[in-house]
């Protein structure tokens, strides 16, 4: 097969889009810039001008806006469907939102603007996707069917026929059909919770703060949306989640005024309820011959922090600096020794994060005994602490760690 690109990425959600873009982005003053080809079967177009906002949005992190930017697809995505949001309020269910025990985190306090963006799903991607194109990347409108590693190259099959990469990276989500494939395994364990994602209208205004309350039957958070709305991701255990999700809409309202203690008032649904059941899930390896797993496809962490997309992002900027620079070196981009460097890298960060994560969910969420409860009065103390405050921002912010270039 004499048509072979140099990376072929299954998956254009806004993490393989990411990706994609660095690297036709990030190789075009090269004598030969990279041949990228995206393998999405529903590339979406950007929401229309006046439209609804969509249930569905992802937290964008300090880094998440830098690796944007250096993808150069910010510019195509902030505008009047954006919100900043200022502040953080965290709270447990034994004390009331206003209480000292609750956690605030400003944005003021640590010299920042803002802690991150509150984005539409579509419109991320949307703008990924089109700057990919804009720059001469390919995408092809297919679903992937079946793989073959050989050593020179990695010849997919998609529902529109054969195609060749020298490196295929595998971004299709939690369900990998590429991990899969490769025979990649991975530890799975299940939260036995489901998280409901829904837009609501509030009695009072968030004031430009996401809101998030922990219960002994999960997590509810209200994230702030451009038009005064809210999403909020609702991480109840499953018999709870079955029952809300079959109320009527009033009955649904009811229960969540109770467990966000009316934190912002009365609600009111403005969408429909989408719910899907969460999981932890590590892969064991990320890489294979020519073959490496970014984002939901390598880790997929709890929602209650809002890092999974975020994750992702980091993934993608990481990945393509290694194979950058060795494109620079004149070096195959899908060489073992520097997929293996990127695994090495990002492993050990993801686990640190959805390390802690899992403990949030255990002893805040759903823990009675000792422990719990020190975790539980912890949120006070922590407030009271402007330089264990600033540890935690800056991890939210996603600065922390060892960054690619692109997240400085």
């Amino acid at each position: 097969m004499s048509d072979i690109f140099d990376v072929l990425v299954v998956g254009g959600g806004p993490v393989g889009a990411c990706a994609a873009a660095l690297l036709v982005r990030g190789s075009r003053d090269n004598i030969a810039p990279l041949r990228v080809c995206v393998l999405e079967p529903n590339r979406p177009a950007p929401p229309p001008q006046g439209s609804a906002l969509e249930s569905r949005v992802v937290a964008v992190s300090r880094a998440s806006e830098r690796i944007l930017g250096a993808a150069n697809a910010w510019e195509r995505v902030l505008g009047p469907r954006v919100a900043a949001y200022e502040r953080m309020r965290i709270w447990h269910e034994s004390f009331p939102p206003s209480s000292p025990g609750a956690l605030v985190f400003d944005a003021a306090d640590v010299g920042e603007p803002n802690l991150g963006y509150i984005v539409e799903n579509r419109l991320l991607q949307a703008a990924l996707l089109d700057e990919v194109a804009n720059l001469g990347g390919h995408i092809e409108p297919a679903g992937l069917l079946g793989l073959r590693v050989g050593s020179d190259c990695v010849t997919v099959e998609t529902s529109s026929g054969s195609l060749a990469a020298k490196l295929v990276i595998g971004a299709d989500g939690a369900k990998s059909a590429v991990r899969q494939l490769l025979g990649l395994t991975a530890d799975v364990a299940d939260y036995r919770q489901t998280a409901i994602v829904a837009t609501v209208a509030t009695e009072r205004p968030h004031e430009k703060t996401a809101w998030q309350r922990f219960m002994r039957t999960g997590t509810l958070a209200f994230l702030p949306l451009a038009d005064g709305a809210s999403s909020i991701v609702w991480s109840a255990d499953n018999d709870l989640a079955t029952a809300l999700v079959g109320s009527s809409a009033a009955e649904f309202a009811a229960e969540l005024d109770r467990a966000s203690d009316l934190a912002l008032g009365s609600t009111r649904l403005l969408s429909g309820r989408v719910a899907f059941p969460l999981q932890r899930l590590a892969a064991h390896r990320y890489v294979a011959h020519r073959c490496a797993l970014i984002g939901d496809a390598a880790h997929v962490v709890h929602p209650l922090a809002g890092q999974g997309v975020n994750l992702g992002l980091l993934d993608a900027a990481a990945l393509a600096e290694l194979i950058l620079g060795a494109r620079r070196e004149r070096e195959d981009p899908g060489a073992l020794r520097v997929l293996r460097r990127y695994e090495r890298w990002r492993k050990s960060e993801v686990a640190f994060m959805s390390t802690a994560i899992s403990a949030f969910d255990r002893f805040l969420a759903h823990g009675s005994g000792p422990l719990s409860r020190l975790a539980q009065r912890g949120l006070g103390v922590v407030n009271r602490s402007q330089e264990i405050k600033r540890f935690f921002v800056s991890r939210a912010l996603g600065v922390a760690g060892e960054l690619p270039d692109a997240a400085r």
